[in-house]
């Protein structure tokens, strides 16, 4: 039942009926716990999706691999990042695949990608917040494309520690990523308070406070530095 579940993956689409595809549902949730049993399965579901599938199958296939992937899945996932239907949705499970190969994947397929589909492998890495993407991404916050730029800025922002925080002091003004910068800063400002780094954290808020910064953000740096001062 569960070969043939797979096998009609590929010809599948979103107007088909799904219970045809019961059998993987049912399978995701009977190996939990069973390693040999999940790993058999992630073998069939990544073999399919190197088989060529329609968009809706991959895009199921994804979905399922988000949950039970495993550094196993990778290769066949970072083979889609390049390709504009299917980068969302292999993005989308290596977001959540919490092997270091995953955050490697995106971070060496940057050096491939351009436009919207290496702004969609920025953000994703900041939702992942490895602090080994830093590197990556400092390299990109004075990227010619203001897209990448603000994009990469932005995962910093997310990734909330000292490092970040370096690497965005490197940022050259703009117009097209201020704000960005501005609320990256910021938000890296908040994580160092709560990592205990008060130190650095309020060096970023002295830095927002002055007073050539908008009123709301140099009220939010007063704030912080209320914060930092334990008041």
């Amino acid at each position: 039942m569960l070969d043939q579940a797979i096998e009609s993956l590929k010809t599948y689409d979103w107007g088909t009926d799904l219970d045809a595809l019961q059998p993987i549902e049912d399978a995701v949730i009977a190996t939990h716990g069973d390693a040999a049993a999940r790993a058999d399965l992630e073998a069939k579901l990544t073999g399919v999706l190197q088989s060529g599938l329609s968009r809706d199958g991959i895009d199921y296939v994804c979905r399922k691999l988000r949950v039970i992937g495993t550094a196993a899945s990778v290769p066949a996932l970072k083979g889609l990042l390049a390709q504009q239907e299917n980068s969302h949705m292999a993005r989308y499970a290596l977001e959540d695949i919490k092997a270091p190969e995953a955050a490697a994947a995106l971070q060496e397929s940057l050096a491939e990608l351009t436009g919207d589909l290496k702004v969609g492998v920025i953000s994703t890495l900041g939702v992942r917040r490895d602090p080994s993407s830093v590197a990556y991404l400092a390299g990109l916050v004075n990227d010619d494309d203001a897209a990448v730029a603000c994009a990469a800025v932005y995962a910093l922002g997310d990734i909330r520690s000292a490092d970040a925080a370096a690497a965005l002091s490197t940022a050259k003004p703009r117009q097209a990523v201020d704000a960005a910068l501005t609320d990256a800063s910021l938000a890296c400002a908040e994580g160092l308070v709560g990592a205990g780094k008060k130190a650095k954290a309020l060096a970023i808020y002295k830095k927002m406070a002055s007073g050539d910064q908008p009123k709301h953000v140099r009220l939010a740096a007063a704030k912080g530095m209320l914060t930092c001062a334990g008041q």
